[in-house]
């Protein structure tokens, strides 16, 4: 039998996940009172739990001292949950299926600051190809699924990160102003739909699609991409309304 020490650290555990799951949830920081309203939590609580996960790198504090944000221990806990092999089979099985109908290489990424991280990817059978690994990174502003989540950012998360982005330059057709970037993430906002006409590498297109369905939103997104000796721009947008549905799928397939 647990002695009272031992259900006190497990209650005071899960309060903490209430907190973590709260801040995680919501779409943008989050205050004192917020963190009490939302969990139920008297404010010395919360205020304890609080400090201490920001001891622990599991939250940020905001600049203004006063609200709070995952900090980047929490974001790499939850990519490496979603990549684990518990939720990473069935997204992967739907990555194949997409793959066999379309014919080209797909990813799944997540939005991780300035960059876009790849969940998953499944490769073409073609030999000529591009070898990007699961936990592979590339730049927001120039690829296709990086400039699809920023559009779909709260306004405030996002003016942080168009902030900190570096507009690095990779290709001539690379967007290297923060007007020119806001002008299409305005685009994007509106058609759900983003494209990367050869913005990051040379000789090669994308396409991507968020990945959301009637029941839930999930922040990630689906993309195809080819090189243009195989698919154009306007043939690769051919390829939308299967994306969509993978995506409706794939939204399906993560945790609640």
């Amino acid at each position: 039998m647990p002695d009272n020490s031992d259900e006190q650290h497990i209650s005071s555990a899960l309060r903490a996940i209430a907190v973590l799951e709260t801040i995680a949830a919501a779409d943008g920081p989050l205050g004192l009172v917020e963190l009490m309203d939302a969990t139920g939590l008297p404010k010395p609580t919360v205020h304890r739990i609080v400090g201490q996960l920001l001891d622990a790198g599991l939250l940020l504090r905001e600049a203004e001292g006063k609200r709070y944000a995952p900090g980047p221990r929490l974001a790499s806990l939850g990519l490496a949950a979603l990549t684990h092999v518990a939720w990473r089979a069935p997204r992967h099985a739907i990555l194949k299926a997409l793959v066999a109908e379309i014919g080209e290489t797909c990813n799944l990424t997540l939005l991780d600051g300035t960059e876009v991280v790849y969940l998953d990817r499944v490769e073409a059978a073609w030999p000529l190809r591009l070898h990007f690994q699961t936990g592979s990174r590339v730049p927001a502003h120039c690829s296709a699924s990086g400039k699809l989540l920023l559009a779909l950012l709260p306004s405030r998360e996002r003016k942080h990160i168009l902030e900190a982005l570096p507009f690095s330059y990779h290709t001539a057709h690379t967007i290297t102003r923060r007007r020119d970037l806001e002008a299409a993430l305005k685009r994007i906002r509106s058609e759900r739909l983003s494209t990367d006409n050869e913005e990051y590498l040379d000789g090669t297109v994308c396409v991507a699609v968020p990945v959301e369905s009637d029941k839930r939103r999930v922040p990630a997104a689906l993309a195809v991409h080819a090189p243009t000796s195989r698919m154009t721009l306007k043939q690769a947008l051919q390829c939308v309304p299967a994306l969509r549905r993978a995506a409706a799928r794939l939204a399906e397939s993560f945790p609640e």
